[in-house]
């Protein structure tokens, strides 16, 4: 049976610290308890077992990177990643998982390969591509995708 919470688990980008989010507010621009710095738009949020289906509750599309600190693609795409998900932070939100931490997520999604991103929309997977692209080329592929 799945554990349901009412709010996911989040670190912000600006000082690191953890921070509860009610699920209520996923769809909202919730705060750093601590720095004040926005927890949800312009960097990549880190998925975790724990948060992963709240995050997937936006309203807006999910944009998801499997990846791993020794993975030399995933970690030359990294700033790729960190630019759209700073370009894009009003019409998509951006996780990065790392499956090597978060190794029951990355057996769900079945991750064969890293990097991969993940392409959600309502909850729901709708695309996927494997490997490292170049910034316009991921740019063009969610264009392609979510508009």
């Amino acid at each position: 049976m799945t554990k349901t919470t009412s709010h996911f688990t989040t670190r912000c980008y600006s000082c690191n610290g953890l921070n509860r989010v009610p699920n209520t507010r996923i769809n909202e621009e919730p705060q750093c308890g601590k720095c004040k710095s926005s927890l949800l738009d312009g960097y990549p949020i880190e998925g975790t077992e724990d948060n992963f289906d709240a995050i997937l509750a936006s309203d807006v599309p999910i944009i998801v990177d499997f990846w791993a600190s020794w993975c030399n693609p995933c970690v030359g795409f990294a700033p790729v990643f960190s630019d759209v998900a700073a370009e894009r932070s009003k019409s998509a939100r951006f996780v990065k998982v790392d499956a090597d931490l978060q190794q029951n997520l990355a057996a769900k999604y079945q991750i064969r390969s890293l990097p991969t991103i993940m392409v959600f929309k309502d909850g729901k997977m709708i695309d996927t591509m494997n490997g490292a692209l170049p910034k316009t080329a991921f740019n063009q592929w969610l264009t392609k995708i979510i508009g």
